[in-house]
């Protein structure tokens, strides 16, 4: 099989579908997968407004206006949400700050609301030194994600903190790294792979891994996702072939990408949609 396949979304899930388009291209696909990286909401919008993408990666639900404008091109669309495992936001400092270890929701909130400005008014045992604030770009579905969780949907406080944004999660975690007294929060995977530079805070007491991040005990677990259509998986084969390798193949590849798996259900109902799509 051969043509070409186009995606874009989610920074978080970018690692995974590049994985998955390596691996696809190993067993035997000719044809050339694009994977851009440019946040969630920019991967709906040039999935559901551009129309130019055959797959938008996703770490959060689509949401109304977004179907909407899928349904208003001039070839319509109905996007088919496809569940592909589950991430564990991770909430990481600097391996050299030695002073954190367990943050709550609340303390959360005020540093990321710049409620408080130093560590020591998070707690007094901190030490007196500024907070330096990192985030994923208000286009990332991780920002979506944490601004709805931690901070309530309110992120007007956060974009005038001084915070330090980008939709490169590589960025900010390089970020955080060169500093004790910095913090920010993005994708486990990204975690995963600078493990060595950085450490993640348990959030409410529960560290994030694959058993707290399945049974739900991580306080900021959450589905990762892609979409398509069905008339697109029909004009386009090739886009068809590499989502069911993607579902068929996904839990042989996602751990050491740094992700966990969705439970048996929820990639069965994933698969159910694909067999809808296809027509089979």
């Amino acid at each position: 099989m051969t043509g070409d396949i186009i995606t874009a979304g989610s920074s978080t899930v970018f690692p995974l579908t590049e994985r998955m388009a390596e691996a696809f291209g190993q067993d035997g696909f000719a044809g050339q997968i694009t994977v851009d990286s440019i946040g969630s909401g920019a991967g709906f919008e040039r999935f559901c407004v551009a129309g130019e993408t055959d797959i938008a990666n996703a770490s959060r639900a689509i949401n109304e206006e977004e179907i909407a404008s899928c349904a208003a091109l001039a070839t319509p669309r109905t996007p088919i949400e496809f569940r592909v495992g589950t991430d564990a936001l991770a909430v990481v400092v600097s391996a050299e700050n030695d002073f954190v270890q367990d943050l709550t929701f609340e303390q959360l909130r005020a540093i990321f609301n710049a409620e408080v400005t130093t560590w020591a008014e998070v707690d007094p045992s901190y030490p007196a030194e500024p907070i330096q604030l990192f985030s994923p770009g208000s286009d990332s579905g991780t920002y979506d994600y944490f601004v709805e969780e931690v901070l309530e949907e309110d992120d007007s406080a956060l974009q005038v903190s001084g915070a330090q944004f980008s939709e490169n999660d590589n960025v900010l975690a390089t970020g955080v790294a060169g500093s004790p007294f910095a913090i920010g929060y993005f994708g486990y995977a990204f975690f995963a792979n600078d493990q060595g530079a950085l450490r993640a805070v348990t959030v409410e007491g529960v560290e994030p891994n694959a058993e707290t991040a399945e049974n739900g005990d991580y306080p900021l677990a959450r589905p990762l996702f892609i979409y398509s259509d069905a008339a697109v998986m029909q004009s386009k084969p090739q886009v068809a072939a590499f989502i069911n390798y993607y579902l068929s193949f996904v839990n042989d590849e996602i751990i050491d990408v740094g992700y966990f798996p969705a439970s048996v259900e929820a990639l069965n109902e994933a698969k159910q949609a694909w067999l809808d799509a296809a027509g089979q």
